[in-house]
This record gives C-alpha cells, sequence and structure tokens, in this order.
C-alpha cells in the first residue's frame, strides 16, 4: 500500500511539472507584470526592444487627477508596444523636473505638482538604460507625455549613444509621441470644430479629452461643465467644457500610429 502511494505521488509531481513547463507565455507587456526568468525568456524570443515611458505629476486643473501624464504614458505605451510585435514596457517615470520649488514657479504653485532636479532625472533615465542593456534589450526607446523634458530626453539618448557606439545597442529618444499628442491632436481637434481657445495648452479640450479616452476616472466632470475649473487661476489654459472620450480616442490612435512609425524608422536606421 505504501508502494502504491508513492507511485501515485510520483506520477502527480510528475505531471505538475510537465504542467508548470508547458505554461504558456505570459500574455502582458509590461515589464513590471513580469517575472524576471519570464523576462528573460521574451527577450530571448525576440522582444528586444523596450519603452520607457516618462510621465509626471503635476496639477491640471482641479478638473484633471494629478496623475494624468503618468496614467497616459503606460497606457499608450502598451498600446504601441503591442503594435510594435516585437516591444515590452518599463514602469512609468513619474518623477520629473517641474521647475523650481522653493519659491515655487509654474506648475510648483499648486498643491500635488512633484518636482525633482533636471540632474536627478537624467541620472535617472540613464541608470533605467543601463539596466536595461544588461538585461539583453537592444534598442531602448524613451517617451515622454510632458514637454518640459523633451531635450533631456534627446540629451541622455545622445550620451549613450555615443557611449556604446561599438555595442549593437542604441537609446532612441522619439519626439513623435509628444508632437502627436500636441500638434497632430490639436489639427485633429480643429478639423472637428474645436476653436484655438478650448483646444488650449494644458488642462484645455485636448489634454482632457485625452485623460478622458484613456480613463474617465482622470476627470471630474461635474467641474468640468459648469466652468469653475477655467482659468489661469485654476492652472487651466484652454477651456475643457466640450471635451469628450470619443475626440480623445482619435488623439490615442495618432500618437500610438505616428510613435510607432518613428520607432520602426529609427530602428531600421542601425
Amino acid at each position: 500500500m505504501s508502494l502504491l502511494r508513492h507511485g501515485l505521488a510520483a506520477v502527480l509531481l510528475a505531471a505538475a511539472a510537465t504542467q508548470v513547463a508547458a505554461a504558456p507565455t505570459p500574455a502582458s507587456v509590461m515589464v513590471d507584470e513580469l517575472t524576471w526568468t519570464e523576462l528573460r525568456d521574451a527577450i530571448k524570443a525576440g522582444k528586444t526592444t523596450v519603452i520607457v515611458p516618462v510621465g509626471g505629476t503635476e496639477q491640471s486643473g482641479p478638473h484633471i487627477a494629478l496623475g494624468k501624464h503618468n496614467v497616459r504614458a503606460r497606457a499608450l505605451a502598451a498600446r504601441i508596444a503591442a503594435s510594435l510585435g516585437n516591444a515590452l514596457v518599463a514602469p512609468v517615470i513619474a518623477y520629473v523636473p517641474e521647475g523650481a520649488i522653493d519659491p515655487p514657479v509654474g506648475h510648483m504653485r499648486f498643491a500635488g505638482t512633484i518636482s525633482i532636479p533636471q540632474s536627478a532625472f537624467e541620472a535617472t533615465l540613464e541608470g533605467a538604460a543601463r539596466s536595461f542593456r544588461q538585461a539583453g534589450f537592444r534598442d531602448i526607446v524613451l517617451i515622454g507625455d510632458h514637454g518640459g523634458y523633451q531635450t533631456s530626453l534627446a540629451k541622455v539618448a545622445a550620451k549613450l549613444d555615443r557611449e556604446w557606439a561599438a555595442s549593437a545597442v542604441r537609446v532612441h529618444a522619439i519626439s513623435e509621441y509628444y508632437l502627436a499628442a500636441e500638434r497632430d491632436f490639436a489639427q485633429a481637434l480643429r478639423r472637428l470644430g474645436f476653436s484655438e481657445a478650448e483646444i488650449g495648452t494644458h488642462a484645455g479640450a485636448a489634454d482632457t479629452s485625452l485623460s478622458l479616452a484613456v480613463d474617465e476616472q482622470l476627470v471630474r466632470s461635474s467641474l468640468l461643465h459648469d466652468g469653475s475649473a477655467l482659468g489661469p487661476a485654476n492652472g487651466v489654459h484652454g477651456d475643457p467644457r466640450r471635451a469628450s472620450a470619443a475626440a480623445g480616442r482619435v488623439g490615442l490612435d495618432l500618437i500610438v500610429a505616428r510613435t510607432r512609425d518613428a520607432i520602426q524608422r529609427e530602428v531600421a536606421r542601425r
């Protein structure tokens, strides 16, 4: 009887081991949702591009959550990675330069905005890129949802490309991501009948529509429609009252398509 039990246990253990070995590759493109062995195997299988999404934590008027850049950067990076087919997405960098803290300037005049020195930001980007090179990625892509640090992305990419010129690894600062969000989406909104005053430059119809399209919980619609949130004193430059998720989806599609195409062009230039 004892031998029978031992035999049955051995069969069950063997079956369990077979099931583990045959487990499917995780579907997630997010690095922080994978185990280290899953990431290692994904890179070996050809996912050799990593997208590093940069967000920021800042005010966007009383009607948009402070983390809008982080939520948008993560969601859009996931879509871009899926469209590329050979890419994964790093955790979002949420701490970025937002201006002087004491005395506060710009967005720092509003509660909740977080600012770090430019040198610390660039060192963080560089450290992340070095880590991904060590892991085996060949193309490290930097994209940013905020305009204030675009030059830092380009600076870090250029520095590391010079240092790694003799290797197969490249760093790409993809400005098309931000340009699509600002320039191309604004043009699309004009065609949809939005005025320049509505589109705005911060927390207006463009900014709010993108946020609604990614996650409606980012936007306080009750403040949106009564107009009480409008005006620079509240951190709003534009008029978000006609913003909609439908309009925002036009922008999301533009950003994904433009960024994917730019990444493919950059990688092809090897």
